[in-house]
């Protein structure tokens, strides 16, 4: 079974952009029906065997949920803010050990969050009639979560594969699709070989600083290059003249490491995503994914470049308006537009007014364009990758209950988890 993709991407660029400016005029309180409609609009487009997805999630039920979750933490947060601050100053003498408590203290609710956020979601769609759903289990998320990732900066990121196979492990095995219960398979050192180019990147970023730090002042005329190609007995040959280590070549061979570390984490990411998929399996049920991580890479590259592109050019045009309205001839006179401050004799209060409506206008086209040209063409990879080898197990399903939401996605919202599709 194969899954179609059959949605437009102009399509999608107007809803984002009429949904945004919906939730730009209503101050964001249109958010939540933006994130419903457009949630519907991408499951609808995706359809495994010609069969739709549908979200029939409810923008009031993630508005009421956003309110409850915000008193709670209001009082959670002030509450223990307030203890944690009294006996920072009564034991400490200081306040930087309240506030690094504090911040410790919200990471289980992060996680929490995240978990609460997934449940809902799944638990608000459906394919084929038949509803999804994610059991209870946010708190022992939470902690083991807590534990995984101490584990793994204990290691210095040695055993991230182990987190993140069994971190998946423990959602998907609490995972259903009506009365099918879904099980991650496979184990932890098979995502080794998805964290190859990030392992190789990291090394190589550790050799050069260590030869910038170190090596480079006992031998200061040996660049990086020529000690990787000649190996290191050239380097006490009294008679090589090898060519000074410049500046520029340092920056150069930094510049590529990082970027070598940011395509290093994408391709875990996604060849993780891949791999655990081809693991996952129901009664008479199998998946294959096939997802690229340099298409995905390439995505990231464009859409963010061309997303923040835009975001730059928009804020800037905001910036020079305001100060147009505003009257600031000596600032506009700095980039050579000093006599275009006709419009600041409109009242004060009405340039504030729009310059901060045209800076909200700029956000929203950034969100327009990220959702046009980095979601999109992500949901739609994923979707034209992933198939389904063996479904006959789809026809001994029945329905199950609908699980009931008191603050829906609220927590995520409040964390600013719930951003994502």
């Amino acid at each position: 079974m194969k899954v179609e993709f059959v949605g437009s991407r102009w399509a999608l660029f107007w809803l984002a952009l009429k949904t945004g400016f919906l939730t730009v005029i209503t101050l964001g309180i249109y958010r939540f029906w933006m994130k419903t409609r457009l949630r519907r609009w991408y499951w609808s487009a995706i359809r495994p065997g010609g069969h739709p997805m549908e979200y029939v999630g409810d923008p009031i039920e993630k508005l009421l949920g956003f309110f409850i979750a915000v008193v709670i933490l209001t009082f959670y947060i002030g509450i223990v803010n307030l203890l944690l601050m009294f006996v920072s100053f009564s034991v400490f003498n200081s306040s930087w050990v309240g506030y690094l408590a504090s911040f410790a203290g919200v990471i289980p609710l992060w996680f929490y969050a995240r978990y609460r956020a997934r449940r809902y979601v799944l638990g608000r769609t459906r394919w084929r009639g038949v509803r999804f759903g994610l059991e209870k289990g946010a708190w022992g998320y939470a902690w083991r979560a807590l534990v995984h990732w101490a584990i793994t900066i204990c290691t210095l990121g040695v055993l991230w594969p182990r987190m993140t196979f069994w971190l998946e492990k423990y959602r998907t095995d609490r995972l259903f699709f009506g009365s099918a219960r879904l099980t991650q398979g496979g184990h932890w050192t098979m995502l080794y070989r998805a964290a190859v180019p990030i392992g190789v990147s990291l090394a190589l970023t550790v050799v050069l600083t260590v030869w910038i730090i170190w090596l480079a002042p006992v031998f200061p005329q040996t660049t990086f290059a020529e000690l990787v190609t000649e190996g290191w007995d050239g380097l006490f040959d009294d008679d090589a003249e090898l060519p000074a280590l410049a500046d520029p070549e340092r920056l150069w061979l930094f510049v590529l490491c990082a970027l070598g570390l940011m395509y290093g984490a994408v391709h875990y990411r996604w060849a993780a995503k891949r791999i655990l998929a081809n693991y996952k399996t129901a009664p008479g049920i199998t998946f294959h994914s096939d997802v690229k991580p340099p298409r995905i890479a390439m995505i990231y590259v464009l859409g963010v470049f061309l997303s923040y592109l835009v975001l730059t050019v928009a804020i800037l045009a905001v910036i020079l308006i305001g100060a147009a309205m505003l009257g600031f001839d000596s600032f506009l006179a700095w980039f050579g537009l000093g006599g275009i401050s006709a419009v600041g004799d409109w009242p004060r209060w009405v340039a504030v007014v729009l310059m901060g409506m045209l800076y909200l206008s700029a956000f929203l086209l950034w969100g327009v364009l990220y959702n046009t040209f980095v979601t999109f063409p992500i949901m739609r990879h994923m979707a034209l990758t992933t198939r389904l080898p063996d479904y006959h197990g789809l026809d001994h399903i029945s329905q199950r209950a609908r699980d009931d939401f008191a603050e829906a996605e609220g927590f995520a919202e409040a964390l600013d988890l719930g951003a994502a599709i």
